[in-house]
């Protein structure tokens, strides 16, 4: 199986030894975005703020693979506060659509930099 890597200066470096993402086989796996805008810096602001960050730094991964949205099977979501479920929430979908992709949601007691969510994304090859 041939593995090949995504990069994309649209979304922030990595900010360690990993891949943007990975494409194997029929599958893009993306590395979990945290709210960082494109110069690598912590953007302001709430859940929502962070939130819509996150989404915006997954399309971009997922548009240098040649995919969406609209590819993504599955979300795992880390919330440093599980009371920022519903917002998150809304937030999150204005960025899908029916049928929604499959997701576990999880508090977490810390993320790096700090940030309050970290979403890591599975979408199909088409």
């Amino acid at each position: 199986m041939e593995i090949i890597e995504i990069r994309t200066n649209e979304a922030p470096a990595a900010i360690g030894p990993y891949s943007q993402a990975l494409r194997a086989g029929g599958f893009i796996y993306t590395s979990g975005q945290i709210p960082l805008d494109i110069n690598g810096a912590v953007v302001t602001g709430g859940i929502s703020e962070q939130t819509r960050q996150v989404l915006l730094n997954l399309q971009a991964v997922l548009s240098a693979a040649a995919s969406g949205s609209f590819d993504v099977v599955k979300t795992t979501v880390f919330l440093r506060d599980m009371n920022d479920f519903s917002e998150f929430n809304e937030v999150y979908a204005g960025f899908f659509s029916a049928p929604y992709p499959a997701r576990s949601t999880v508090e977490v007691a810390r993320l790096p930099k700090d940030v309050l969510i970290e979403i890591e994304a599975v979408a199909v090859v088409r």
